[in-house]
């Protein structure tokens, strides 16, 4: 019996076969072919979609376009890689129509088309809403940090600053020691290994002054940290240990039905705090309801942000943090002590009140404080307060009913609380071992916004491909 043979390379065929015919109809090219031709790119802000009447011809940006979704949808997504990809994958050549544009075309498309390719996002997340894939009635929320193009030891902060001015100092210095002790032993030594000497003590100088002009800027525009190749980016705690990465901190709202992403942004800032009340209203825009439940982590949990979210209708879940360094020292921690609203009071463990002393303002918050002159003579004060003089005192802000509201309904709906992790994480994992994209190759904070962009579609559109299948999306075009 003989194996299954392949046909001869050198047979001559009279009819050869088209390409169309390797394409099947459940193909995912043929919706991004429909769905780019069905667009109005003009509109979105992509140029050259009329040609100039003189001059060379531009490429088409709806034949680019398409390169790039494919290229992001199947993890490709340097501009050399999609080069290759177009003269040898029979896909490529069939979407973009045998079209071999070089490298420097296709990164120079992605990186003059980042609005209009941000607009093709919002579009894309629109057709995802008129297909019924967005459920609008419970949406997460969640930050994680993509590898910036910039190596950690090219990010300055004024600490570790001041610690490699202090290292090249001690360098200097027992470079200069040694080449002391050479011209003492002069007959012993040859010049050459002075000369190096001194080479070394050049080079090390001018690195100094290179980390001197670094401390030098940081001083003028404030800033605590500085990276060399890619200024937006900064310094990030990765994970829940200490190890951090020079990153971006990319904010992400997904809806639960279909775990189908809603919107993103991405951002420098090194916390995920402040961004609840934003990223919560635009989402509500995107899903046009009047109400609907937000979850997130400790990490976005703001007394301001969640009674702003919950005047617009929007309902935060978020788990209090427990960070009292309190209840490190073994001391009573806040949660020891009871609030009573009808006569605004604190009633402590040892059964005294608590009340109203002073009001301050502190961040931008106003913050009221809460004390008693009983903590003197209090039996339990060693276990209250390590204070030589004075009592405890119990802080209460003013929008603290609303966390006391909130961790109520945390407590009567523990399973609610569960779902975080299963909505939001999802596509983070998803992108980042999947589809290979947990660093950006783009430099600057528009510019990885646009990455980013590409990336939300790719996932979106392997989800709806999921779900929908290739055909229902093309005929969901028409």
């Amino acid at each position: 019996m003989k194996h299954i043979e392949g046909i001869d390379r050198n047979q001559i065929t009279l009819m050869p076969d088209a390409i169309e015919d390797y394409i099947s109809e459940d193909n995912p090219v043929r919706f991004i072919d429909a769905y780019v031709a069905h667009l109005n790119l003009k509109y979105l802000g992509f140029p050259h979609v009329v040609p100039e009447t003189r001059g060379r011809p531009p490429y088409h940006p709806g034949d680019l376009l398409c390169l790039y979704l494919y290229g992001y949808l199947y993890a490709i997504r340097s501009s050399r890689a999609l080069e290759r990809e177009a003269n040898r994958n029979l896909e490529v050549i069939w979407l973009i129509k045998r079209l071999a544009p070089d490298f420097k075309t296709i990164a120079d498309f992605r990186k003059a088309n980042g609005k209009a390719i941000r607009n093709l996002c919002r579009d894309f997340v629109q057709f995802c809403k008129r297909e019924g894939l967005y459920g609008g009635e419970l949406v997460a929320l969640d930050g994680s940090k993509f590898k910036a193009s910039n190596a950690r030891d090219r990010n300055f902060s004024r600490a570790k600053l001041k610690d490699r001015l202090k290292e090249i100092d001690e360098k200097i210095d027992r470079y200069l020691k040694e080449l002391d002790e050479n011209d003492e032993k002069e007959s012993r030594f040859p010049n050459k290994s002075a000369k190096e000497l001194r080479e070394i003590i050049d080079h090390i100088k001018n690195r100094k002054n290179d980390l001197s002009r670094i401390e030098k800027q940081m001083n003028e525009t404030g800033e605590t940290q500085v990276s060399l190749t890619d200024p937006d980016s900064r310094s990030m705690p990765v994970g829940r240990g200490h190890h951090t990465e020079v990153a971006y901190n990319v904010q992400m709202t997904v809806d639960s039905k279909h775990k189908l992403i809603l919107d993103h942004e991405v951002t420098n800032d090194v916390t995920d705090q402040g961004h609840l009340e934003e990223m919560s209203l635009r989402a509500k825009k995107i899903l046009g309801v009047k109400k609907f439940d937000m979850l997130t982590d400790m990490g976005y949990y703001d007394g301001q942000e969640v009674a702003a979210c919950l005047e617009q209708g929007i309902t935060p879940w978020i788990s209090r943090p427990r960070t009292s360094i309190n209840r490190k020292k073994g001391l009573f921690t806040k949660d020891d002590f009871h609030y009573i609203s009808r006569s605004d009071c604190y009633i402590c463990p040892a059964g005294k009140r608590l009340t109203f002393s002073f009001q301050g303002h502190e961040l931008d918050r106003d913050i009221r404080y809460y004390a008693t002159p009983e903590c003197s003579r209090c039996l339990k004060r060693p276990q209250c307060t390590r204070k030589k003089s004075g009592g405890r005192r119990i802080t209460r802000l003013k929008e603290e009913w609303v966390l006391e509201d909130m961790e109520r309904r945390n407590w009567l709906h523990p399973e609610k609380l569960k779902r975080r992790k299963e909505i939001v994480e999802h596509p983070f994992g998803t992108m980042k071992r999947s589809m290979n994209q947990g660093y950006f190759l783009m430099r600057g904070l528009n510019k990885v916004n646009t990455e980013m962009s590409l990336t939300v579609i790719a996932y979106n559109m392997k989800r709806v491909f999921n779900i929908l299948g290739a055909k229902r999306m093309v005929r969901a075009l028409a």
